[in-house]
């Protein structure tokens, strides 16, 4: 599981000119998901972004997590980061689980990432063909891969 985690003074998810999703201060996560995930990649992946700490503190320096912050969240599913690029210019995407695969360990990521903020955050819509607008803060964009733990 590999997620791209931007803190954001704002932003939105649109389908179809229709805005689904809308926050200020928090987090866009974009996930993306291969066969091989997991519940631990899940349980790990939400622990670890709740408790990031990179929001600031009353001095200016990145020492809050998001659950101190209290920030929202905005997550989208994106199966282009796991694009294989090594081969020719058009990248391979063979890596990435499928629906049948992906989708529920998705639902479960927001779950457990819901749980563990003790707040509904708000999503995209897997596999649709959406806008994603932001305004990263800081800029502040780490990426973390469950496969890396170590």
């Amino acid at each position: 599981m590999k997620a791209v985690i931007q803190r954001v003074t704002q932003a939105s998810v649109t389908i179809k000119d229709k805005q689904v999703a809308s926050i200020n201060h928090g987090l866009l996560i974009l996930l993306g998901i291969v066969p091989k995930d997991t519940q631990e990649d899940i349980k790990w992946l939400t622990n670890k972004i709740t408790n990031l700490r990179i929001f600031n503190d009353a001095e200016g320096v990145m020492n809050t997590s998001l659950l101190q912050s209290k920030g929202d969240v905005i997550v989208v599913s994106q199966f282009t980061l796991h694009a294989n690029t090594k081969k020719g210019n058009r990248p391979s995407y063979i890596k990435a689980a499928k629906p049948d695969i992906a989708i529920p360990l998705y639902q479960d990521f927001i779950s457990q990432l819901e749980k563990n903020l003790g707040k509904a955050i708000q999503t995209g819509e897997f596999g649709a063909d959406m806008q994603v607008a932001l305004l990263n803060d800081g800029p502040v964009t780490i990426i973390i891969d469950t496969k890396n733990k170590v």
